[in-house]
């Protein structure tokens, strides 16, 4: 097998807009590998959430790798992730990418804002300037774990300056070493063509539910010109929706027994772990 980050390479040669559902832990992962995804995205926002804090740039680099590395070894999927701001200046950064390459990461995309950094989608964010941004990816290019491993640039210059610097900084990180750009925040279908007419290259589109993006589906993507396209948020959405109205549910009932029929199943958990006979990990007296 070719290693992830070259399966994502080739992957990414082919016409169709890879689409990159977010997983926020390993069993969604396998999930996602069970539906026959190609590569799975791991958001800064997500991992943030799920430990109980927002995504303003508080977890460590230790625990987004933590996170790759489960997510990895469940998969087996080439794993695009994010890297917010590089956890603090140009040496940070570096070995960002020397870590979440050894973890199994396949990409990562690191962003130009100011730390703390604040989801792409919310008012009051800064940038850094430019160049100094382009000397982070000029030093991170150099230091990338393979030849293969995809380094992404995002901008959040769109809704911090204007559309016209998103696509200037978007050249100039082309330039100092970015494989994909990644613009944050476009608000319209003519704004993602006209980014991709002024920037050509590989580009990432940011696909989240709520923000400032309207819901484009993938295959319109492509015609516009976007090569991946990654869903950060939407199974995390989807899950704590379902858990919030079960809570509700049993601190009124007093029982869960009204939403089985919304549950996954022991049986399809089962299916979804490979806890099945024959299995590494089954034991005699398993339950069934």
């Amino acid at each position: 097998m070719p290693p992830p980050s070259l399966s994502l390479r080739h992957r990414l040669n082919q016409p169709e807009t890879l689409i990159c559902p977010g997983v926020f832990n390993a069993l969604v992962a396998r999930m996602a590998k069970q539906a026959h995804f190609e590569s799975v995205y791991i958001s800064g926002g997500a991992t943030a959430n799920v430990a109980g804090v927002p995504d303003t740039g508080l977890l460590s680099l230790t625990e987004f790798t933590r996170t790759i590395r489960e997510i990895v070894d469940a998969s087996g999927l080439p794993v695009v992730a994010d890297a917010d701001t590089g956890y603090g200046e140009e040496e940070s950064a570096v070995r960002t990418i020397v870590e979440y390459g050894r973890a199994g990461a396949a990409a990562l995309h690191v962003e130009d804002q100011v730390f703390p950094k604040r989801c792409g989608h919310l008012d009051g964010k800064q940038c850094v300037p430019a160049d100094d941004f382009a000397q982070k990816i000029k030093a991170m290019s150099e230091h990338r774990p393979s030849d293969d491993f995809l380094l992404i640039a995002r901008t959040d210059a769109a809704g911090v300056h204007s559309f016209a610097d998103a696509v200037a900084r978007g050249q100039q990180y082309r330039e100092a070493g970015a494989d994909m750009i990644f613009p944050e925040g476009l608000q319209t279908e003519e704004e993602f063509a006209e980014y991709a007419k002024a920037c050509p290259g590989l580009l990432l589109a940011n696909m989240t539910e709520f923000g400032k993006t309207p819901q484009i589906p993938a295959k319109q993507f492509e015609s516009l010109g976007y090569d991946m396209v990654i869903y950060p948020l939407s199974m995390m959405r989807l899950a704590m929706g379902h858990v919030a109205r079960g809570l509700a549910h049993l601190q009124e009932h007093g029982s869960v027994e009204g939403l089985l029929d919304e549950m996954q199943t022991r049986t399809e958990l089962y299916e979804s772990l490979g806890y099945q006979p024959g299995s590494p990990w089954w034991f005699p007296g398993s339950p069934d």
